[in-house]
């Protein structure tokens, strides 16, 4: 059937993806891409697709309640995809305050928006609130994240991310609004801003500078391409059951100083460099606060019921991104000016 689907934060790195794979895939449905288009979020990222005729883009902030209400009820939005985020724990470390406003009332208004115009049928429509494996807390060496573990947030981040994630399923109970939720662990690929790890020290690399390392290196994360990610929030929700969760991931864990000194490897190769040379821009730096030792998720569930996988192992992965990040330095050029770099010296080279 036609739709005219809402997906917020479309100018960001997932969103972004998500945006290009609903609009190229699905030429029945109007794509209206929501950003606020803050730091993270960059038009460049979707450039290719701006003149689809199902493509629409839409500037406002979802913390504005009657802006949102207007844009839904001109729009006649049938569904949501909610990936609009403030999603970087050291700002979120510096600035609780707005993670709480974007994260949760930004929800909060994007829910109360979606169930009073779709309040004569709820069964016709869906909210899709996209979320992150961070609210479960973290993991010891042993064990995975499923969908039943109890949410344990240790960052102002994560634990905005947990309270939106009550609230959508808090509407799904008391008001019967349609609802899925997935929370996915760290994803990587083309397009992420370069305050993130991999495109960090990518970029870094690129101009010899130090590669900062938090603490001993040894934090674990389970790594996803984007590309896949996008292809999972398509089938969760054109195929999730309402009501449910379904965790993300690529059955991928590395430690951080791991990941960095195969990406060293990597970016030597790429540059004709001599082996190991990049390897000597690794800085270990004072570790944040409320730092989660390990994430690692358990996607049997979305494998068995969706019947989704990852489609690439992690050096291919991390070859393409690497492969784009090459080949796009403009993009990254374009966005490390004077309040990237201000933040970056204040985060990573005066600790």
């Amino acid at each position: 059937m036609p739709k005219n689907i809402l997906i917020t934060g479309g100018a960001g790195f997932i969103g972004s993806h998500v945006v290009r794979l609903m609009v190229e895939k699905y030429s029945n449905y109007n794509i209206y891409n929501l950003d606020k288009l803050t730091y993270a979020g960059n038009l460049e990222n979707i450039n290719d697709i701006k003149d689809k005729p199902n493509y629409h883009f839409i500037k406002a902030d979802i913390v504005d309640s009657a802006e949102i209400n207007k844009i839904i009820v001109e729009n006649n939005i049938t569904d949501i995809l909610h990936l609009a985020a403030e999603s970087h724990v050291d700002r979120s470390i510096e600035s609780p305050l707005d993670f709480a406003m974007t994260n949760i009332i930004g929800t909060i208004n994007l829910l109360n928006a979606a169930k009073n115009y779709w309040q004569k049928d709820y069964s016709a429509h869906r909210f899709y609130h996209i979320s992150t494996d961070e609210v479960y807390g973290s993991l010891g060496s042993e064990g995975l994240f499923t969908e039943l573990t109890s949410y344990d947030p240790h960052s102002p981040y994560s634990a905005s991310k947990a309270s939106s994630d009550h609230f959508v399923r808090a509407y799904h109970d008391t008001y019967g609004l349609q609802v899925v939720i997935s929370n996915c662990s760290n994803n990587y690929g083309p397009n992420q801003f370069p305050e993130k790890l991999i495109p960090l020290c990518i970029n870094n690399i690129i101009q010899e500078k130090p590669l900062p390392i938090y603490g001993d290196g040894k934090y674990t994360r389970d790594w996803l391409y984007v590309i896949d990610h996008a292809r999972a929030i398509d089938e969760v929700f054109h195929f999730g059951k309402n009501g449910e969760t379904y965790n993300i991931g690529g059955h991928n864990e590395w430690k951080n100083i791991d990941l960095v000194n195969l990406l060293c490897d990597i970016m030597d190769k790429k540059l004709n460099r001599t082996p190991g040379k990049s390897q000597e821009l690794i800085k270990f730096v004072k570790d944040r606060p409320g730092h989660d030792l390990r994430y690692a998720i358990d996607a049997s569930k979305i494998e068995r019921d969706l019947g989704w996988k990852p489609s690439l192992q992690f050096s291919e992965g991390l070859e393409k991104t690497v492969d784009w990040y090459l080949e796009n330095q403009s993009w990254t050029d374009a966005i490390t000016h004077g309040s990237y770099m201000a933040y970056y010296e204040k985060h990573y080279l005066n600790r």
